[in-house]
């Protein structure tokens, strides 16, 4: 009644609920005193009831450390090795490790299902099997870890049909509070059971990534070796014994699978075979003294690819996605991709001897939409890795289908499967989730290709820089994936050429439903934007170089490593490593300059100004134009046009004066801009401006030397005429005294005077009685000087720069 009168979706009554709990009570109490008056239940079935609630409890930890053969076959024995740790704060006693065998898991599903749960049991764990298979334990101390091994023979564990089987790995015991035998703790993990060779195995394509981070900077020497310079000394502890890189090198060199290889990791321990110097803090280097072990890592990985299929990606592993999100609007984004295509090849060509396959585009975990396709395939690549995550099936197949999808415009999508991809991330130091991930992989792929009898092609994609635990665990799973009875090993082009499943989803999913986890990741369009600065200030640069390789090589390389994948989660890293190859590039640039001017002064009406450029660098530059600006040009004026320009070329660590001849047309200070363009008309480096002061010469001054020049024509005029008279009468003198001879007569002429008369007889005014040596030949002390040749208007060059107050004299 008082239920009845309850509305739906309302709470009853605190009086009602009493009223109901007190006729619940009073009717279960004949019950309850039947079932005291019964036999107490088997311990074994309370345990069984009470198995999943006492696993989650978490009372004993039962970890897997090793299961072998990980694919057992007929005639194997299954050996489980792990520990025990008593969680609980009592002892438990009486306890032993068995095993468990379950009913096979049909699905993939089924067994995501199994492993999500692994800590538990269920009702399809079956019976534990028991007897003489088993490890015992008087007692588990709290705390303490115990060590057990349990070897039965195949045949003892009832597996007949081909399938996963769960099997689970269950403690047992009793504890003071609860002094029964009950399921403390169990670990469940999977067992393949394809004893016979399968009918159409699947044709598997594994990928073994050999990728880095960014490790070289854009510095080099001035030698003519260029010695690289690297960002710190971390390849060598990944290329060294142990290390990430040498444990997939050692492990990959075993295995049937596609290498697929970053170039710039190649260029980057090629580098470190010769000389090379690390940076250290501030502006200081180290020299590398790694070189052994780099030749090492490359001679054993030469003899690993030989005969195998490689696959290089683009220089640097650039990031397509941010490209494609972020970089398209910025000009010269995708030329940098194009220009990392065409260097791959060629790297990994010079450096393993051995031609890559470079048709293959690689997104951050095989995510894809259209503008991720469009930019992938825009550098040459017509096949796109990507994964089922992504590109997901949302029609009726039954199965996974094969990898390759054409997804329109002659692309094909190679699609990886995303559960055996993703297998072996996270934390796999340990021995225990080790080898659950190469037990669930190994479900998987089996689980794969029981679904159908039609021959399918399945690529394996891992994360591209698996830890050297998740590359153990990997080359694990796949050793026993392709020593088994299911799969079949197959090349990467090989998948990609498979005829496609009809009923397989061929369309990319739209840029909304990218993943916003990734698109966290990726570098801002400001990234770009820097990319596109330093390319454009490297193009401005180049042109004036004697030697551009020795600069674009290295810059071009260092732009590629500022779009790597690599940088993904490292924003700051990635900032800083931009930043440093832009303020490189702009030292460079700045070693080739205009020293600086101070006040320049001319005397008179056109004169010369030097400007002296100069180069630190250790090659010549061409190709640039000094252009000499006035401000004024009605003041002083350079050229006929606004500005004077002229061609320089200045050798390696030398200086270069430029003259530029000026006409000054009124007094006073004007301000002139020396600017350095290169032959293109772009401006190169910062403009000098100086000041030039014209001190003209005054009226006055010119009519005081003009007179000055008058006086000096006058009397050399007269000096001319006194020399011709004295001549004349000198000639006259002659002829009479012939005369005088001839008639006897001494000194008179025909009207009986003397030749001189005693009015000029002696008088020095005459200038006919001077001395010959005052009337002609060298010219006296008090003789006009002959003007000369005019002086150099500028001094010798000079490297020093110009002092205060220079003065340009005419």
């Amino acid at each position: 009644m008082a239920e009845a009168a309850d509305f739906p979706g309302m709470t009853p009554s605190p009086a009602r609920r009493w009223l109901r709990r007190t006729g619940a009570l009073l009717a279960g109490a004949p019950l309850l005193a039947g079932l005291l008056q019964l036999p107490a239940a088997p311990a074994q079935a309370v345990g069984q009831t009470s198995a999943k609630e006492a696993s989650d409890a978490g009372t004993v930890a039962v970890t897997v450390d090793s299961l072998s053969p990980a694919a057992p076959t007929d005639g194997d024995t299954l050996t489980v090795s792990g520990t025990v740790t008593n969680n609980g704060k009592q002892a438990v006693t009486d306890a032993h490790v068995g095993l468990r065998v379950g009913s096979p898991l049909t699905t993939r599903s089924a067994i995501d299902g199994a492993a999500k749960r692994a800590d538990a049991l269920s009702g399809n764990d079956g019976s534990e099997v028991g007897g003489k298979y088993v490890a015992e334990f008087a007692k588990l101390t709290p705390g303490v870890s115990e060590h057990f091994s349990i070897s039965v023979p195949v045949a003892k564990l009832d597996l007949d049909d081909d399938g996963v089987y769960p099997l689970g790995v269950s403690l047992a015991g009793e504890t003071s509070a609860q002094p029964w035998e009950q399921v403390l703790g169990v670990q469940r993990t999977f067992l393949p059971w394809q004893p016979e060779e399968a009918d159409t195995p699947s044709r598997t394509t594994v990928l073994w990534p050999l990728v880095s981070t960014v490790h070289m900077s854009a510095e080099t020497g001035s030698n003519a070796q260029q010695t690289p310079v690297f960002l710190n000394d971390d390849l060598t502890k990944e290329i060294s014994p142990g290390g990430r890189l040498e444990q997939l090198l050692s492990l990959g060199k075993e295995l049937d699978v596609t290498w697929v290889i970053d170039p710039d990791l190649l260029a980057s321990v090629d580098a470190m075979t010769g000389t090379y110097r690390i940076r250290g803090e501030g502006d200081t280097t180290t020299a590398g003294t790694h070189q052994a072990a780099a030749k090492q890592w490359l001679d054993d990985l030469q003899d690993a690819v030989l005969g195998k299929e490689v696959v290089a990606l683009p220089f640097a592993d650039p990031d397509l996605a941010s490209l494609a999100h972020n970089g398209t609007g910025v000009a010269g984004s995708l030329s940098q991709l194009k220009a990392a295509t065409d260097v791959a090849a060629t790297t990994v060509e010079t450096v393993l001897h051995v031609t890559p396959n470079t048709d293959f585009a690689w997104p951050v975990d095989g995510a894809v939409d259209p503008s991720i396709v469009k930019v992938a395939t825009s550098a040459g690549a017509d096949k796109v890795i990507a994964r089922g995550d992504s590109l997901t099936e949302n029609g009726d197949l039954t199965y996974t289908p094969s990898a390759a999808r054409p997804i329109g415009g002659g692309t094909t999508a190679v699609v990886a499967d995303a559960r055996l991809s993703t297998a072996f991330k996270g934390d796999l130091t340990k021995a225990s989730t080790s080898t659950l991930a190469v037990q669930e992989f190994l479900a998987q792929s089996l689980a794969l290709n029981l679904q159908t009898g039609k021959q399918r092609s399945v690529v394996v994609a891992p994360q591209r820089m698996p830890t050297a635990s998740q590359a153990r665990s990997l080359a694990e799973a796949v050793t026993t994936l392709q020593g088994g009875t299911w799969s079949q090993s197959q090349q990467l082009a090989a998948a990609a050429k498979a005829k496609p499943d009809p009923g397989a989803t061929t369309k990319v999913p739209s840029r909304s439903a990218y993943p916003a986890s990734l698109r966290k990741q990726e570098l801002p369009r400001s990234a770009f934007e820097q990319i596109a600065y330093t390319q454009d200030k490297l193009d401005n640069f180049k042109v004036i170089l004697a030697n551009e390789a020795r600069v674009v090589t290295p810059f071009g390389r260092a732009m590629n490593r500022e779009m790597s994948t690599s940088w993904r989660g490292r924003s700051t890293a990635a900032s800083s490593f931009r930043q440093g190859v832009q303020a490189y590039l702009d030292t460079l640039t700045g070693q080739v300059k205009l020293i600086d001017k101070s006040e320049t002064k001319l005397s008179g009406r056109s004169a010369t100004i030097p400007v002296t450029v100069q180069n630190n660098l250790v090659q010549g530059v061409d190709h640039l134009i000094l252009r000499l600006t006035s401000k004024n040009p009605t003041r002083l004026e350079i050229s006929d046009e606004a500005y004077a320009e002229q061609r320089v070329t200045v050798s390696g660590g030398h200086t270069s004066t430029v003259k530029f001849t000026t006409s000054a047309k009124v007094n006073g200070q004007t301000t002139v801009v020396a600017q350095l363009y290169t032959e293109d008309g772009q401006k190169y480096g910062e403009e000098v401006a100086f000041d030039v002061r014209v001190t003209e010469i005054t009226a006055t001054v010119m009519l005081v030397i003009g007179g000055g020049v008058l006086l000096l024509v006058l009397a050399g005029f007269r000096m001319y005429t006194q020399r011709k008279r004295a001549a004349a009468r000198e000639a006259a003198e002659t002829e009479e005294d012939a005369e005088d001879g001839e008639d006897g007569e001494d000194g008179a002429d025909e009207a009986g005077e003397p030749a001189d008369g005693p009015e000029n007889a002696g008088n020095p005014e005459n200038p006919e009685n001077r001395p010959e040596k005052e009337s002609g030949g060298r010219a006296g002390a008090a003789d006009p000087e002959q003007p000369s040749d005019e002086t150099p208007d500028t001094a010798v060059e000079s490297t020093d720069p110009s002092g205060t107050g220079e003065r340009v004299d005419r």
